[in-house]
């Protein structure tokens, strides 16, 4: 747009300001007299025409606008990060630079995904393999762009300059040949790397999430009550004598491979005298007997007292059998050598449970220590976090779907647990409902499990210091 005589700045010379102000001006009005004079003025593309880009684009601030989901109205976070980002711009081209403020379109991801699978009647993976994925990106891509307008008068009305005009979409090829491109540039410097991690994963969307997605959302984390077990294992070369492990999570004690003890802490070897474990000896943290009041009744015998350094390399009887025997035992199976052994570790407490952790390829800190050791894991859920023919008494069960019936083999001796001698067999110590924060899923709000995953990463240690 051409220069105007009636639109220049200031719009009032010196001294006739404080006349034309309303003692009680409407504000409503004064947004739209400002909003209708930068359009006509064509304030924003002016802002860049006049300031040059300089030598080698030396007074050009680059600002990336980072691009939100259209398929989705705005809302009050929208508005709170939109005006931290129209005040670093403006406020640069207020010191004289060229800044272009170019919008762009969150195309991809679930988000778009889960939207489409809402307006196509369908929830799970398996029915969008069955549609067809050329299908169903036909109708991820009819969605994306569903509230634009609704986008662009939001931003409009915020007071924000930015240029729709030019906006980028994340669906656009030559945006993903540069994504593919920044890749490329990553892995070539060994920036990027495959490896295989636990992280949290998401059952219905079948997909990882980062740890700042599980910081993201207020209610990301949410009581939920479960069930708590106290497992006795049997040790190999004590008579009578069980090692007794916690976990709030009984469907991965399928794939308990190692127990870990704290080195520093006391333990007590207790034997009871009544009821039905009495005769039979337990290793428990000192400090935790009294959550096992009703277990070990009101006389129970202290054998002896030991630090958990002194029950580094004692070996036990598997759980259940589905990795037991002399095969597993050997060198590059499952669990391999160096299984079911108590190791020592620095993140034992006696806050909670037994001062023993039961360890299994599903949490971050079990699978660094049965790397650590030798001892080789492996997944027994699919996609969908079922339980596969690796664990056959189980199998198609979803994790949680299948604490009932573990805890009930657990409690009786019998399904799997029938399958090892009784003289080796682990016993239920203690079960107990057990309310506790637990994290969901920010999209679809499902409880997350921690699930050994192929992934990809960028090592950002090797830049951290470049990045600061």
């Amino acid at each position: 747009m051409s220069e105007s005589t009636n639109h220049v700045y200031p719009k009032a010379a010196a001294g006739e300001q404080s006349a034309n102000v309303a003692p009680n001006p409407s504000f409503p009005k004064l947004e739209e007299s400002v909003l209708d004079y930068w359009e006509k003025d064509d304030t924003f593309q002016k802002s860049i025409e006049r300031r040059p880009s300089g030598d080698h684009s030396q007074n050009e601030f680059v600002f990336f606008d980072g691009p939100p989901f259209a398929n989705g109205l705005p809302h009050y976070g929208h508005l709170l990060t939109g005006y931290a980002k129209d005040v670093i711009p403006r406020y640069q081209t207020m010191k004289g630079h060229r800044v272009n403020r170019v919008f762009g379109w969150d195309t991809h991801g679930l988000p778009a995904e889960l939207e489409a699978q809402k307006e196509l009647g369908i929830d799970s993976v398996d029915q969008i393999k069955e549609m067809g994925i050329d299908k169903f990106n036909d109708a991820c891509r009819a969605s994306v762009l569903k509230y634009t307008n609704e986008w662009k008068d939001y931003v409009h009305r915020q007071a924000r300059w930015v240029d729709f005009e030019h906006g980028y979409k994340t669906l656009n090829i030559p945006y993903m040949e540069s994504v593919m491109w920044a890749f490329k540039q990553l892995y070539d410097k060994g920036l990027a790397y495959q490896g295989y991690r636990v992280l949290p994963y998401c059952p219905k969307d079948q997909t990882p999430l980062s740890a700042h997605e599980l910081r993201m959302d207020a209610d990301v984390y949410q009581d939920r009550q479960d069930t708590t077990v106290s497992v006795a294992v049997k040790l190999r070369d004590e008579e009578d004598a069980y090692a007794v492990f916690w976990t709030t999570t009984p469907w991965t004690v399928p794939t308990n491979f190692a127990i870990v003890v704290g080195a520093d802490i006391d333990y007590v070897e207790v034997r009871p005298t009544e009821g039905k474990f009495a005769g039979k000896k337990f290793y428990l943290g000192k400090p935790l007997l009294g959550s096992y009041a009703k277990e070990l009744g009101e006389n129970y015998e202290v054998v002896r007292e030991l630090k958990g350094s002194e029950m580094e390399g004692w070996r036990y009887y598997p759980v259940f059998p589905y990795f037991a025997g002399d095969k597993n035992a050997a060198e590059g199976q499952v669990p391999g050598p160096e299984g079911y052994q108590i190791f020592t570790a620095d993140y034992v407490d006696t806050v909670e449970g037994t001062g023993l952790v039961h360890q299994a390829p599903y949490g971050e800190d079990d699978m660094n220590t049965l790397n650590a050791k030798g001892i080789k894991s492996v997944d027994v859920l699919d996609a969908a976090c079922k339980f596969t023919s690796l664990c056959p008494d189980y199998e198609g069960m979803y994790v949680f779907d299948a604490n009932k019936p573990i805890l009930r083999n657990l409690r009786a001796g019998d399904g799997p647990l029938a399958r090892i001698p009784e003289e080796q067999r682990a016993i239920l110590f203690q079960e107990k409902s057990y309310v506790h924060s637990y994290p969901h899923c920010w999209r679809c709000a499902t409880p997350l499990i921690y699930k050994p995953v192929s992934s990809w990463f960028v090592s950002v240690t090797k830049i951290k210091d470049r990045l600061l």
